[in-house]
């Protein structure tokens, strides 16, 4: 019964171990993507740039315009604080 138990033991484990690999092997190709999206969009905005540089500037213009908007209407940790140490202020 006890070697019963050590073999169970021993699969559990090897289930696990290619859980941990197969993590790994899913985190590379997701990085992956990204960094091949990423690229793919940078060189697509290269290209735009030199084909059609009005259009590109007008996109180029509402991302920039997107981000300040974004950046200017969320909340900010320091900004919610009087005090220098990031802790909040009792009244």
């Amino acid at each position: 019964m006890e070697r019963l138990l050590q073999i169970l033991d021993d699969c559990d484990d090897l289930v696990g171990s290619i859980g941990l690999v197969g993590e790994r092997v899913r985190k590379g190709l997701l990085l992956l993507a990204i960094v091949s999206a990423s690229l793919t969009v940078q060189v697509g905005g290269v290209l735009l740039a030199f084909r059609h540089p009005p259009l590109a500037l007008a996109i180029a213009l509402l991302l920039f315009v997107a981000l300040l908007y974004r950046e200017v209407t969320s909340v900010h940790k320091a900004l919610a604080t009087d005090s220098f140490d990031g802790k909040p202020d009792t009244p």
